[in-house]
């Protein structure tokens, strides 16, 4: 899967934004949007949240997860913990860049936001890094790596299968056939 499709999944979650229009109730595929009315809170997806911001329709309500605090005891949870610990969303990074990226306007302490979740990021990515390291060291047939999000899976998955791939036609490249006879020394 690439990085685009993994967004393209994230832009379905539910945000919430405060509309300058009025409209009722919209009837789509994935569910049925509204009613808009003028200064009340409603639920829709990131995608029409970002269009309805780029025509200024809108006032974008950032996500509970999506504040300082939150996100410092987050990111030193994650420092702390040997193990993956659960994000506040399965997108927290996707989310991140394109409320950030569109709304920015919208969410206090954005730059310190974005920062925050990038370090989380990297402690994740450090992380998973030295379990696949370990992983490969102790010969492991498989592994259980739970908390991870869909991109986290995504940027270290087509690596972690080719190194073990590797790994396994080197082991039976090494191993005698059954035919032929080992030298004794």
């Amino acid at each position: 899967m690439e990085p685009a499709e993994v967004e393209f999944l994230a832009e379905k979650e539910l945000v919430t934004i405060v509309p300058n229009f009025s409209l009722d109730r919209i009837h789509l595929i994935g569910g049925d949007l509204g009613p808009f009315n003028p200064g009340l809170p409603v639920e829709v997806p990131v995608w029409l949240a970002i269009n309805l911001k780029q025509r200024q329709k809108c006032r974008l309500i950032p996500p509970e997860w999506m504040d300082v605090g939150k996100l410092e005891e987050i990111r030193d949870q994650e420092r702390k913990e040997d193990t993956f610990t659960p994000m506040p969303s399965p997108y927290y990074m996707e989310l991140t860049k394109l409320l950030l990226n569109y709304a920015s306007d919208n969410i206090p302490r954005a730059d310190e936001i974005r920062t925050l979740v990038k370090d989380t990021w990297d402690t994740r990515m450090a992380k998973l890094r030295l379990s696949a390291d370990s992983f490969v060291r102790q010969q492991e047939a498989h592994a259980k790596l739970d908390n991870l999000t869909l991109m986290e899976i995504n940027t270290t998955g087509t690596f972690l299968t080719q190194a073990l791939d590797h790994m396994y036609k080197l082991r039976t490249n090494l191993q005698p056939g059954e035919g032929s006879h080992s030298q004794d020394f």
